[in-house]
C-alpha cells in the first residue's frame, strides 16, 4: 500500500520520504520452524583412530549447519498456536494511540491488505513520519529488508492504511462504510474514489521497498511475510484474502511489478514462493 491515503497527503509524504528517506514496511523474519532433526554420521574405522575423529566432527558441524538452515528456511509449523508463530517472528512494538480509528472485532476482519513504503528509510522512520504529519495514516505493520517487524496497530483496531476505493468498490469487496471508523485526518480525493470501507475490514502490511527503482524484495522480507500472514491467519482462526493497495484503489503507485509473482503466490499458498 502506499504510506499514504489521499492525493494530497501522498504528494506531501513522498516530498518528506525523498528529502528525509522517511519510508519503511517491515516484516520481521520469522524463524522457521525445522520439521526434523538431519542426522550426519561420520565414517569411522578402526584403523585410523585420528580421521574417524575428524570425521565426526566434520559430521557435528555438517548437522549444525543443516539444523541452523532448517531453522531458517522450514515454514512456520501449522499446528503452532498464535503465539507460538508471532514468538518466531522479530516483531517490535510501537503501537500510537493516533493511529487508531476505531474498534475492528475479529467478525470484521476480511482482508489483509499489502503495501510498499516507496522508499528506503527504515519502519522505525516510516512510523516517525506517520506521526509527525498529523494524517492519522498507518498500517498494522511494517517490514524491514531484513525482515525485522515493527507493528504501531493491534490487529483489533481500524488502522487507516486503504483509504478510499473506486466507485463500487464497497460492494465488489463485501465492505460497508459505517460508524466504527471515526474517519478524523480523512480527505475525499475525487468522485472516482469515494469509496470507503476496506480499513474497517482489514490488516495492512508494509513493506519498504521502492518500486519506481525496480529493486527486488530480499528473501529475509520475503520469509518474514510468510510467518506474518500464518500469524495472522493463526490469530483469527481463518485465512483473510490476500490483495494489494491497487486492487482496492486504481492507480496506487506503492504496488510495484515485481511483488506481483509474490502476491499470486501469497493468494494460492499463502507463501511467497508458492511452497
Amino acid at each position: 500500500m502506499s504510506v499514504f491515503s489521499d492525493a494530497g497527503v501522498r504528494g506531501l509524504a513522498c516530498a518528506a520520504v525523498l528529502a528525509f528517506s522517511l519510508a519503511g514496511c517491515g516484516t520481521a523474519p520469522s524463524e522457521s520452524v525445522s520439521d526434523g532433526v538431519i542426522d550426519v554420521t561420520a565414517e569411522a574405522t578402526s584403523d585410523d583412530a585420528g580421521n574417524a575423529d575428524a570425521d565426526s566432527a566434520a559430521a557435528n558441524d555438517a548437522s549444525g549447519d543443516a539444523n541452523q538452515h532448517a531453522a531458517t528456511e522450514t515454514p512456520v509449523a501449522k499446528n503452532m498456536t498464535p503465539a507460538e508463530i508471532r514468538a518466531t517472528l522479530n516483531i517490535v512494538e510501537d503501537f500510537r494511540d493516533e493511529f487508531i480509528h476505531g474498534e475492528k472485532p475479529a467478525e470484521f476482519q476480511k482482508y489483509i491488505v499489502m503495501h510498499d513504503t516507496e522508499g528506503e528509510g527504515e519502519a522505525s522512520n516510516v512510523i516517525d513520519w506517520w506521526a509527525s504529519n498529523g494524517s492519522r495514516v498507518a498500517s498494522h505493520f511494517v517490514v524491514n529488508k531484513d525482515g525485522s517487524i515493527v507493528q504501531c496497530v493491534p490487529m483489533d483496531k481500524i488502522a487507516h492504511h486503504a483509504g478510499f476505493g473506486d466507485a463500487g468498490h464497497n460492494e465488489k469487496f463485501g465492505v460497508t462504510d459505517e460508524s466504527r471508523d471515526d474517519k478524523e485526518g480523512t480527505q475525499p480525493i475525487g468522485d472516482w474514489a469515494p469509496d470507503y470501507g476496506m480499513n474497517s475490514y482489514s490488516v495492512g502490511i508494509e513493506m519498504v521497498h521502492k518500486g519506481d527503482e525496480h529493486e527486488g524484495y530480499p528473501e529475509e522480507q520475503l520469509r518474514a511475510v510468510d510467518g506474518l500472514i500464518a500469524y495472522i491467519d493463526a490469530y483469527y482462526g481463518f485465512q483473510s484474502v490476500i490483495i494489494d493497495h491497487n486492487d482496492w484503489r486504481t492507480g496506487n503507485s506503492d504496488c510495484s511489478e515485481e511483488f506481483q509473482p509474490y502476491l499470486q503466490n501469497l493468494q494460492s499458498t499463502r507463501t511467497h514462493d508458492g511452497s
